[in-house]
């Protein structure tokens, strides 16, 4: 399997975002890749909340999300699509919610994925995000089939801070997924410390691939992240890391190797349910 990654620096304007995501799956199509991922917010970084109000709609109505559906049809390719900002119809509270697409070669949508795990954190440079003022968080994990010529395959839907969260992925991989994607827009303090060991060892815990499209560099509303979009084998070595390049890469992944890797360490047929820690003060 062929699969492609486009590293991003996503901007304010969505018109110009979905510009760029049709020129990376044109691009993708042609050097024959069978899937291409984007990263978390493809359509919009927008860190004021205030004027990104404007650009985020409900899903039927999100040209992002056409763009990219019409583009995969045409080029008859798969998409991950990392993730949109969106409104949900279903939240009263105004809530919107980010979430990921997978798309079919003819353009449909397949899957859908509303992230979990919401970044609330105040980090050491002074940063501070409070993504769950803005945003509703999911509650259910997606695995999807992608089916390409000779090679089938369950995706895992993820989205960047949930890489921080083992028993998602456990439920992932316990739900049969060979590859794990996690669509990314860290910031550069975390993204140095911690990005590719957490990738690996998501890898490696579970003998799976794992694809990791991000977003890189500085962001028209002032916000720099890290790159290095990824690709890990079941054994943890990195295949791809494409620095802080923006564009498009190719990497070929062989669904075989999962096997082999199980094979010898089966750490998903040997995991147990067991119960919580009882702990007393005495």
């Amino acid at each position: 399997m062929r699969i492609a990654l486009a590293q991003m620096c996503s901007g304010i304007e969505p018109a110009a975002n979905a510009k760029m995501l049709r020129t990376y799956i044109d691009e993708a199509a042609s050097q024959d890749a069978d899937i291409l991922f984007t990263p978390e917010m493809t359509g919009l970084v927008d860190r004021n909340r205030h004027r990104a109000a404007d650009n985020i709609h409900i899903e039927q109505q999100d040209a992002v999300l056409q763009q990219a559906c019409e583009a995969a049809g045409q080029a008859g390719i798969w998409v991950a699509l990392g993730s949109l900002a969106l409104r949900s119809e279903e939240q009263g509270d105004g809530k919107w919610v980010n979430r990921s697409f997978l798309i079919d070669p003819s353009g449909q949508i397949t899957a859908r994925y509303d992230k979990i795990h919401l970044f609330d954190v105040d980090l050491d440079t002074g940063e501070s995000w409070r993504e769950s003022a803005a945003y509703e968080g999911g509650a259910q994990a997606v695995v999807a089939p992608v089916s390409v010529t000779g090679d089938k395959a369950l995706l895992g839907l993820s989205v960047c801070y949930d890489l921080r969260f083992p028993a998602l992925y456990s439920a992932l991989t316990n739900g049969g997924a060979d590859i794990l994607s996690i669509p990314a827009a860290f910031t550069v303090p975390t993204g140095e410390a911690h990005w590719e060991i957490l990738l690996r060892a998501r890898a490696i815990e579970a003998g799976v691939f794992v694809v990791a499209a991000a977003q890189s560099g500085t962001h028209e509303d002032g916000r720099s992240t890290y790159g290095h979009s990824m690709v890990i084998d079941p054994w943890g070595q990195v295949l791809l890391d494409m620095g802080t390049n923006t564009g498009i890469a190719t990497c070929d992944i062989d669904l075989n190797d999962i096997a082999k890797i199980r094979s010898r360490i089966p750490a998903i047929a040997n995991r147990r349910k067991f119960a919580p820690p009882n702990v007393s003060y005495k």
